[in-house]
């Protein structure tokens, strides 16, 4: 199959797949449901196959669109251009609290799959300003970010994801759907920050460092994938088994001893 579409060609360094179908595509909006007034905000808006019919339903919409073709073209938009505040940069490093004025933020977007991951993290650092987030995304990225403890799945962004959002899978997407066709499953998740932090931190830095140094080795005992954090007995005071091992552990558990691992280095 070829991998131009409408006139474009999809470029592997930025991850591009193309959403085209119309089914699909109306299922998405339906599941972001927009209004007019809402701050809304697209991250890859790429050939606008959710821009258009976000579009016709709000007044305004900001959209953060890397590929200077691409963005160019949305400026130039016969329909919707005058809707369109088009940001040319890359979302991993674009200021998203800079969009809020008194209006929470509603991010959405098929993201490209080679950055999904560093992306959610990025957005989570914005949580406090957004109202909520849907997100087309590998289908086991977004197993990880809706999977609890015991899961196989269940990781590092798991655990992150837990402590800013509930996680929702809202609707499946078949590799059909795009073009060029994408050799995985795709699903769209729905992200909405918690209002109060499910769990109390001393410091996030530290939970997402407990949680990084545990998963880095997973297959280990807590015991050993986390000894230069932590000791077995600090463990033991803690009332969690030094035996157990990362992915049988919950945000509870690890905000625990990230608290700990904080006030141990006395910060």
């Amino acid at each position: 199959m070829s991998k131009t579409h409408l006139g474009h060609t999809a470029r592997k360094r930025f991850g591009q797949n193309f959403l085209f179908d119309e089914y699909v595509i109306d299922q998405i909006v339906t599941a972001i449901a927009p209004k007019p007034g809402q701050n809304l905000v697209e991250i890859g808006p790429g050939l606008g196959a959710l821009t258009e019919p976000v579009a016709n339903l709000v007044e305004h919409l900001h959209v953060v669109e890397l590929d200077r073709d691409l963005a160019k073209r949305l400026r130039e938009h016969p329909f919707i251009q005058d809707k369109l505040n088009v940001i040319e940069q890359d979302a991993l490093k674009f200021d998203f609290a800079s969009l809020t004025q008194n209006d929470k933020l509603r991010v959405f977007g098929n993201l490209p799959y080679n950055i999904s991951t560093p992306l959610m993290f990025h957005l989570f650092s914005f949580s406090e300003h957004i109202q909520d987030m849907h997100f087309m995304l590998q289908l086991e990225v977004v197993k990880r970010l809706c999977a609890v403890d015991g899961d196989s799945l269940y990781g590092k962004l798991s655990v992150m994801a837990q402590y800013y959002c509930a996680a929702t899978p809202v609707v499946m997407v078949p590799p059909s759907a795009f073009k060029p066709a994408p050799k995985v499953d795709s699903a769209v998740v729905q992200l909405i920050p918690h209002a109060t932090p499910p769990v109390e931190l001393h410091s996030v830095s530290s939970l997402e460092l407990t949680v990084g140094t545990a998963f880095n080795q997973r297959r280990k005992t807590i015991r050993n994938s986390l000894k230069n954090l932590i000791s077995e007995a600090s463990l033991n005071t803690l009332d969690i088994d030094a035996e157990r091992r990362a992915q049988t552990l919950s945000l509870v558990e690890f905000a625990r001893i990230a608290n700990y691992v904080y006030e141990a280095n006395g910060e």
